[in-house]
């Protein structure tokens, strides 16, 4: 994964990198050294970042929802909401 499909999928959803950490549970400057590429995130988080870019491809709001949710359901809620929308069939 380089660190314009980092900043693309992020881009796509409207997270910051602390929201996007928070749903992959690294550091913030975890997700900027991605997007500065100093480090390329490791296989299972780039697995997790490609899904939610599918589910920003799959679901036009769901950025939005995804950042309500991290604000009053929690992390859980927000990362089960952004697979569901990822692997929806239509």
């Amino acid at each position: 994964m380089t660190k314009e499909e980092v900043t693309s999928i992020r881009g796509q959803l409207g997270l910051t990198q602390v929201q996007l950490a928070q749903l992959l549970g690294v550091h913030p400057l975890t997700v900027s050294k991605w997007e500065r590429g100093i480090l390329l995130p490791p296989p299972h988080e780039a697995a997790m970042i490609r899904s939610f870019g599918q589910a920003a491809h799959q679901q036009d709001d769901v950025g939005q929802q995804v950042a309500d949710l991290l604000l009053t359901a929690g992390v859980a809620f927000a990362v089960y909401k952004l697979l569901e929308a990822a692997f929806r069939r239509e």
